[in-house]
């Protein structure tokens, strides 16, 4: 039974989401308006966005826990300059926010796949390291929403058919990540080397350059949503986003993706994000105190984990048989 439940993981995700919202509803109707239900994957877009990076770095056997930090130098970078230099437009910041993300993605990069350090411990000292050049830059000062231009704040604000483009963004994010893992070339190839690296060896696949565009992709979309997040909350602080990491990681495990590396997909990812979003939004509505709030999620987050690598084991097990069935087909056949 647990087996077949593994298999339709995004569904059982989905249903276990709806039936939240539902029940919710009940209690607190104003909670299933159709504007909250905007709201409410409003306020998920960007860790929509930031798992959906994560998600790549993931499934090469990774795990970039720099994300928040870049997502908070790219935002205090772009912030400064729209104070001194009001004049500069909002998509020329959006353009520099999205490439100096992709530059602090490709120094996580390089040194994983060129010098042989683990991610965690990579991502862990570019992490400090992010955070102390916000601090420098800005002298551990703030920038206010009244020292903010009205078009950089008013982007992700603006509504096109109903919805924020701070959505539209996740929503394009989305389909654009989806397609690039299921029909481009690179893309399939990040689950071979996360998943199989000796078939990935003979298949030409070099795993630790798989590794290095995934972290390249996750800081490019993490800086992204460096602009996003500071125009959305309207302040840039040295500590912005901080701990945000893990809620990333938590909704890549909850829907679904492996730690281990090559399993994975981008419904899972989104629903994972959403989860957390209904719990984050729902649970104080009800009354449920911030400390009870912790202990949920950090439950379904154990519990995740241990249904994914029950997942895990059953495939190696597959493996290890089907490997045993070609052996013995060879020796009948010798």
């Amino acid at each position: 039974m647990l087996n077949q439940l593994l298999k339709h993981r995004e569904a059982l995700l989905g249903a276990v989401i709806i039936l939240m919202v539902i029940a919710i509803g009940s209690r607190v109707p104003s909670f299933i308006a159709p504007g909250n239900l905007v709201e409410m994957f409003n306020d998920t877009s960007i860790l929509v966005i930031l798992a959906l990076g994560q998600m790549m770095v993931l499934l090469t056997k990774g795990i970039d826990l720099s994300m928040a930090a870049n997502l908070a130098l790219t935002g205090m970078i772009v912030a400064l300059i729209n104070f001194h230099y009001p004049d500069v437009p909002v998509w020329t910041l959006l353009i520099l926010a999205t490439a100096l993300g992709l530059l602090m993605g490709v120094i996580n990069g390089l040194l994983v796949w060129k010098l042989g350090i683990p991610a965690i411990v990579v991502t862990l000292g570019t992490m400090s390291i992010y955070r102390g050049i916000i601090f420098l830059l800005s002298g551990g000062g703030w920038v206010n929403s009244n020292q903010m231009g009205a078009d950089f704040l008013g982007l992700p604000r603006a509504s096109v058919l109903g919805l924020p483009v701070l959505s539209w963004c996740a929503i394009a994010a989305l389909l654009l990540v989806g397609y690039f893992l299921r029909y481009s070339r690179t893309g399939r190839a990040l689950y071979t080397a996360g998943g199989n690296a000796t078939a990935a060896y003979y298949t030409g696949i070099n795993a630790g350059k798989m590794q290095f565009v995934s972290f390249c992709l996750s800081g490019l979309l993490a800086g992204f949503c460096g602009y996003l997040w500071i125009s959305r909350f309207a302040v840039a602080y040295v500590d912005v986003a901080n701990g945000f990491e893990l809620q990333v990681v938590a909704a890549c495990v909850i829907g679904g993706i492996s730690t281990m590396g090559g399993t994975g997909r981008v419904l899972g990812c989104l629903f994972g994000a959403l989860f957390l979003g209904v719990i984050n939004n729902a649970l104080p509505v009800i009354g449920v105190s911030p400390f009870w709030q912790m202990a949920i999620s950090g439950t379904v987050i154990v519990i995740a984990v241990l249904l994914n690598e029950r997942g895990n084991k059953r495939k190696g097990r597959l493996i290890l048989r089907d490997a045993a069935l070609a052996r013995q087909k060879m020796a009948v056949k010798s």
